[in-house]
């Protein structure tokens, strides 16, 4: 059965896209941590980031890497955390979190957003990416 991800990638749900290429989606998470909360996926369904081939996982941390650099950019925030959990969905992700302290990489503090301030986050974040 087809992963919440995987019906995103596949345009059956919708997201606040951010940056995308052949291989890989990144996209705002929609229970944020931070404004700026973004998921890079792999397009192709694996669970475990441990079962991608070499290849895929060094391009996916690279893919995150850009997209990391896009929220820096654009987000106030001293870091952009690098997290892979993999528990909450059976298809790997890698959680980019804007960050000024520790507890702000807390998955039990949550931001609440508005749609207005995803869609302009997105924008934002997409143009930065671009401009790379």
């Amino acid at each position: 059965m087809p992963t919440i991800f995987s019906k995103i990638i596949d345009g059956k749900i919708p997201c606040y896209k951010v940056a995308e290429n052949k291989d890989f989606l990144a996209f705002l998470d929609i229970n944020p941590n931070a404004l700026g909360h973004t998921l890079c996926i792999p397009k192709k369904e694996v669970d475990d980031i441990l079962e991608l081939d070499q290849e895929t996982y060094q391009n996916l941390m690279l893919f995150s890497r850009q997209v990391a650099l896009s929220i820096k950019n654009v987000v106030s925030c001293k870091k952009v955390s690098i997290s892979v959990i993999g528990l909450e969905v059976p298809h790997v992700h890698v959680h980019l979190i804007p960050i000024n302290e520790m507890k702000d990489a807390n998955f039990s503090n949550k931001v609440s957003l508005k749609d207005v301030d995803f869609i302009s986050t997105a924008r934002l974040i997409s143009n930065a990416f671009k401009s790379l």
